[in-house]
């Protein structure tokens, strides 16, 4: 029989788009700071020896973005003259304006309506113990790793990517790990066998032994398999704000509504909406409601109130999908002031999601499952 497989990519914060991400989210993160009430949509590129920060961002908060980008493209680990992008040397261009007053006048703290219309979806499943589709978990367990071993090897450098293929059976169980793929960027001192065997040993075999899965049980295990690796980062390849928004949900394993996360305040429903999203998908399966959940809400610009919720539980659930849609509106409030005090959004938290992950990560509030025993309990199971 055809094995089952499904696919999941992840990307370390030195790819050129994670890089853009991390700029975005560092300067949100440095108006927050200051000012709590700061509305920011910033959009990054990067390319060789330079970066362009644009967007609208209207706050009392008085942040050189200039600085604040080179010392988010330092932590990332481009401090290497000569590789073609690094902190003290790329140019950097601001071009940046306040926000919109039409979508002021429906999203201000008065009206408290949605930053935009669009569809969210959060997602939440028991195939790993933070209840996050195995593939993407992986994946992103690899490139936190790598991650960790770019930072302590000076041969290695920050550009990386990864994907898992998981077999599944026909009940949708897992059965093992078909295949991993690892490509990191690295010095040209780095020799190709070298590496390979560094990664096999020192990053793969100890993420796949953290989920009770051996290496030697892998079938497929591609390493650089183009061979060297030495030009990368925003010198190989143009990165974007907004452009890797599978790998910053689920993989592709659950839907997505097209709208990035970084460089965004919580006003824009697009990442507080994902987030309680991913919040209530957690706490149905954490209460035992389901094994697997999808959850969908939709908004209107200006319009406080989602115009949809919707709960998907793939035939898992242990009550109706239209009763945890219910239960959900009956026990979280939607609107974006609502969520925003929920998960109390108004801080600077949002550097670290660009580079570690949104979702699977135990200190992300929309991580807490403290809405489970209430859901439980309103289920009467």
């Amino acid at each position: 029989m055809e094995k089952i497989l499904f696919t999941s990519e992840c990307v370390t914060n030195g790819h050129p788009d994670k890089v853009a991400d991390s700029i975005s989210d560092a300067i949100l993160d440095a108006c927050l700071a200051q000012d709590p009430n700061s509305r920011v949509a910033c959009e990054t590129m990067v390319t060789t020896d330079f970066c362009l920060i644009c967007g609208e961002i209207t706050t009392k908060a008085q942040v050189d973005y200039k600085a604040v980008a080179r010392e988010a493209i330092r932590k990332i680990g481009y401090v290497y003259p000569g590789d073609g992008f690094d902190a003290d040397t790329v140019e950097i261009q601001c071009r940046i304006h306040t926000q919109s007053a039409d979508i002021a006048l429906g999203t201000n703290d008065e009206v408290g309506g949605a930053g935009d219309q669009g569809m969210m979806f959060g997602g939440a499943c028991t195939q790993t113990p933070e209840l996050m589709p195995l593939p993407v978990a992986l994946s992103r367990a690899l490139c936190n790793r790598l991650t960790e071993c770019i930072r302590s090897n000076d041969l290695l450098r920050a550009d990386g990517k990864t994907q898992v293929s998981v077999e599944y059976d026909e009940n949708n169980q897992v059965i093992g790990i078909d295949t991993v793929v690892v490509s990191v960027m690295h010095s040209a001192d780095f020799e190709i066998g070298e590496l390979r065997k560094y990664v096999r040993q020192g990053v793969i075999a100890p993420v796949l032994a953290d989920y009770g899965f051996d290496i030697a049980n892998v079938a497929n295990i591609h390493i650089n398999p183009t061979g060297n690796f030495v030009i990368g980062g925003p010198n190989g390849d143009t990165g974007l704000t907004g452009r890797k928004i599978i790998v910053d949900t689920y993989g592709g394993y659950f839907s997505h509504g097209g709208g990035a996360f970084s460089g965004k305040d919580p006003t824009k429903v697009d990442r507080s909406g994902a987030y309680i999203a991913r919040y209530m998908a957690k706490n149905l399966v954490a209460a035992g409601l389901a094994t697997q959940v999808q959850v969908q809400l939709a908004y209107a610009i200006g319009v406080a109130q989602p115009v949809s919720v919707r709960v998907d539980s793939y035939g898992t659930g242990v009550i109706a999908d239209e009763k945890m849609t219910e239960l959900l509106r009956k026990t979280v409030d939607l609107t974006p002031a609502g969520i925003i005090r929920k998960l109390a959004l108004r801080r600077p938290i949002y550097a670290p999601t660009a580079a570690m992950g949104h979702f699977g990560v135990e200190d992300r509030p929309w991580e807490n499952t403290d809405l489970a025993p209430v859901l439980k309990e309103l289920a009467g199971i």
